[in-house]
């Protein structure tokens, strides 16, 4: 008796390496047309920052031709800008300036968009939209009662008036945090609260632990606003070098040196510098809270 033979899988031949090379381009020009526009998008912001370090290295009769690429690499501008103009005190104003303001933001936004958020209360709407007015509010409309204030008082010439009004009030921030803690169940809440919580107690072991990108975008945004923040240092401390950031000293720091602009760029890369270390390092927590800010409202 015989027995018909199974028939024997034979294993795929072994594609071409022409063909293989021609399948992972396919693949690359895919993903290149597929992200055109976000390609695109990030040469463009990238020049900038290119053109300014090009310069920076530069020397100082380059930087005042049309030659884009250095002749001859400079690196001692960085160093040079030190003992040119005090760098370091300037940073430190900076610093201060923007760390002080950014923590009385969210110490004065956090508790109003909770309140503007997640409880119940006769005119809540109005100081919603009161708030929202206040971000449309140009502040050349404030600026002269304010100074007047703060002329009174005493405090011109430091950064005082800065840095005290973010302790109080800050429309951007109460918007955006509202926003987000509007993403955010009432549920978890409800059960701080039957666990013995009390509202205070509730925003603080539940509401801001689950806001933490919210938080961060928030921190990050006035952190930027206040490192780049011009005409605030120019009206209060404009007179007072000592107290001057890093955005007013660049500003002067072409006229002293009769527009050296391998130094001037040198300080703007080095003054650029930590901004783009922050959001490289805080770059998920700042997309995920922008990205979650507006889902519900």
């Amino acid at each position: 008796m015989t027995t018909l033979a199974e028939p024997r899988h034979t294993a795929p031949a072994s594609e071409p390496p022409k063909v293989r090379v021609r399948r992972q381009w396919d693949k690359k020009l895919y993903w290149i047309a597929t992200h055109s526009v976000g390609i695109a998008m990030g040469v463009i912001f990238m020049l900038p920052i290119l053109f300014v370090f090009l310069t920076a290295v530069m020397s100082s009769d380059q930087a005042l031709s049309s030659n884009f690429w250095p002749e001859e690499w400079h690196f001692e501008n960085f160093i040079e800008v030190f003992e040119k103009a005090p760098l370091l005190q300037y940073f430190g104003n900076s610093l201060l300036y923007s760390s002080l303001a950014t923590a009385g933001a969210l110490v004065s936004a956090i508790p109003a968009a909770y309140a503007l958020s997640k409880l119940k209360f006769r005119g809540q709407n109005l100081f919603f939209m009161l708030t929202v007015a206040a971000m449309m509010l140009p502040p050349q409309v404030t600026v002269v009662p304010l100074y007047d204030l703060w002329v009174r008082l005493g405090f011109t010439g430091t950064l005082v008036p800065l840095i005290v009004p973010y302790f109080f009030f800050d429309a951007f921030s109460i918007f955006l945090l509202r926003q987000f803690f509007l993403t955010i169940p009432k549920d978890y809440l409800e059960a701080a609260k039957i666990d013995g919580c009390n509202e205070f107690q509730a925003m603080v072991k539940v509401l801001i632990p689950m806001a933490k990108p919210g938080i961060a975008a928030t921190a990050m945004f006035c952190f930027l606003f206040t490192w780049n923040d011009y005409f605030g240092p120019l009206l209060y401390t404009g007179e007072t070098r000592d107290s001057w950031p890093l955005s007013l000293a660049i500003a002067s720091f072409r006229g002293m040196h009769h527009v050296e602009w391998n130094l001037t760029m040198a300080a703007t890369a080095l003054i650029m510098l930590p901004v783009i270390v922050l959001f490289v390092f805080a770059q998920k927590s700042f997309v995920k809270g922008v990205t979650f800010t507006g889902v519900k409202g």
